[in-house]
């Protein structure tokens, strides 16, 4: 009886009659029509529609239905087909898959696409477990990979966004209107979807501001934009939106040749395109003037604070990573303090000297090159300076091991 039970409950999960030449022969589509046999899938999409409910946005549950449907049709090539039937070795089982998965160019996966892919799962059995669809959450206590936190990938020079800025040609319609969306996000730091969704009414060129309605996060907030980007935009609303318009359009800032909005995507296509014409091979395209603007915005003597409403980060260690990339206070301070440096500080008694200081230093209280120094520091280089004392050298020995 017990045999007969089991096999009939494996054909009831089975997708087909040969799953091992399934797994082996093709690889099965993550779309929820090719799985609909399995109940997973029935599972997720009432997931779905709660997180829908609750308000979560589009582009999340767009997100986490792609990590949950590869993680069903993972499922489904080994006959796994009910919420009860996965546990937590399964699910390291699938962890390691996603590790040691290779894109098409043999590439790894980045740890941040790995957690893209099991970080839902996480959210998806909570809400199993809370409707008590299954007892317990099996992906409750999951070990996941540290996110690293990298630097930006790229940074402009204020010379480098000029050139960018001067090779629009504004005696054309298509120069003027990117001329007016790089000002504004070189300006504000908007991200590419916030400045897709700019509404006509979201400016106010009189008063300098520009809101950004239901950014990441779902929250809106108020940000200053600069003259020389409110000039440019007044210029494109003046002479060019009026003959993109057309009686279809959604109050859009900005249209694009069929009188239609930009989608994310083609923001940043049009923007790729500008940076490679000034010869700029860096990564990236609307996030290079979110980062040129809040460094160079930090360099100029901007409170780190301001820094994060104006990019609207929730936390402020999301905004501390742009005081990292700037290197001016950091290079001022250096000067002043490293000993190793080609004049000796003035009023030492000693004169200028013109080859390297090996003795030379610098006190708390000493005159640099910068003017006398104290031992308080600002906030960014503190936070740096704290950081570097507590790391352990990993050129002595022990140091690679170490906490």
């Amino acid at each position: 009886m017990a045999t007969a039970a089991s096999t009939k409950r494996q054909k009831l999960a089975a997708p087909s009659a040969a799953p091992t030449k399934t797994a082996r022969g093709r690889r099965v589509s993550a779309e929820p029509a090719a799985l609909a046999h399995n109940a997973l899938t029935r599972y997720q999409a009432a997931f779905h529609e709660w997180e829908a409910v609750v308000g979560y946005s589009p582009r999340t549950i767009a997100a986490q239905r792609h990590a949950i449907g590869r993680f069903i049709a993972w499922a489904d090539e080994r006959a796994l087909s009910r919420p009860q039937d996965i546990t937590r070795p399964i699910l390291e089982r699938y962890q390691r898959h996603v590790y040691h998965h290779r894109k098409a160019n043999g590439a790894p996966l980045s740890v941040s696409a790995q957690l893209g892919l099991i970080l839902p799962l996480q959210a998806w059995f909570k809400w199993l477990t809370k409707q008590n669809h299954i007892l317990y959450n099996p992906a409750a206590d999951l070990d996941l990979p540290t996110r690293p936190k990298a630097l930006p990938k790229g940074l402009l020079s204020v010379g480098q966004v000029e050139e960018v800025l001067n090779g629009c040609d504004t005696t054309k319609p298509e120069g003027l209107r990117m001329r007016a969306m790089l000002e504004v996000l070189y300006s504000t730091g908007v991200r590419r979807l916030e400045l897709a969704g700019l509404k006509l009414f979201d400016v106010d060129i009189e008063r300098g501001a520009l809101m950004v309605r239901q950014g990441k996060g779902s929250k809106d907030r108020l940000v200053p934009i600069g003259e020389r980007a409110c000039a440019w935009v007044d210029k494109y609303l003046r002479e060019l939106r009026p003959e993109l318009a057309t009686g279809a359009d959604d109050y859009r800032l900005f249209l694009d040749d069929e009188g239609g909005g930009f989608t994310p995507e083609r923001v940043g296509e049009l923007v790729r395109r500008h940076l490679s014409a000034a010869g700029i091979g860096q990564p990236g395209s609307c996030h290079l003037f979110r980062v040129a603007c809040a460094t160079h915005m930090l360099e100029n003597g901007a409170d780190i604070r301001f820094i994060q409403s104006l990019l609207g980060h929730a936390k402020l260690d999301t905004t501390q990573i742009y005081t990292l990339v700037s290197l001016a206070k950091l290079k001022e301070v250096h000067s002043a303090t490293h000993p190793a440096r080609l004049h000796r500080a003035a009023g030492n008694g000693q004169g200028a000297s013109t080859g390297p200081l090996s003795g030379d230093r610098v006190g708390a209280g000493t005159a640099g090159p910068s003017g006398p120094q104290t031992n308080q520091q600002t906030s960014p280089q503190a936070a740096l300076l704290a950081a570097l004392q507590g790391e352990r050298d990993e050129d002595t020995p022990g140091g690679a091991t170490g906490a």
